[in-house]
């Protein structure tokens, strides 16, 4: 499926994890020491437009669930290429190739992306229910992947999942 970007519109992600430990541990310290580098990174990036984050300057405290272990990232980008130019060509890469050390592997997707419209900050409620439409339904309109979007392709070489 080639879901194309309407007019007038903006791409939304959510990427959501469950920590190995809890977040104050010395086994996150990693992750935790590049988060504010790459967030930084990101609203400095082409296309960046918005990001979730709470108080203490990312969403790592922001709670969707019971379990303290699971966290989100948001954010709205001005198109599907420039997200994918800052997840692939940055050192935002980098920190992705370590996920492994810090997260669970996820055995429904973690990812989902859908359009907005420009100037729309979406919701961790909204964000939530697209990935729940995207777990029980596959890639749609609605509720997609990398694999949906035609003129991405870098995702393909780095598999994310």
């Amino acid at each position: 499926m080639d879901i194309l970007q309407p007019p007038g519109t903006h791409l939304a992600q959510l990427n959501v994890a469950r920590a190995l430990d809890d977040l104050e541990s010395p086994r996150l310290a990693d992750f935790l020491g590049a988060l504010d580098r790459v967030n930084a990174l990101a609203e400095r990036s082409p296309g960046f437009v918005w990001r979730l984050k709470s108080d203490v300057g990312n969403a790592t405290d922001i709670k969707v669930s019971d379990d303290a272990r699971f966290i989100v990232n948001m954010s709205v980008w001005e198109t599907a290429e420039h997200l994918e130019q800052f997840v692939w060509n940055t050192v935002h890469a980098r920190v992705y190739e370590k996920k492994a050390n810090w997260f669970e592997a996820m055995k429904t997707p973690h990812l989902v992306m859908w359009f907005v419209a420009a100037g729309h900050e979406p919701t961790v409620e909204e964000a939530m229910a697209r990935l729940a439409h995207l777990t029980a339904h596959g890639g749609s309109a609605h509720a997609f992947g990398w694999e949906s979007l035609a003129n991405v392709k870098l995702w393909k070489d780095k598999r994310c999942a």
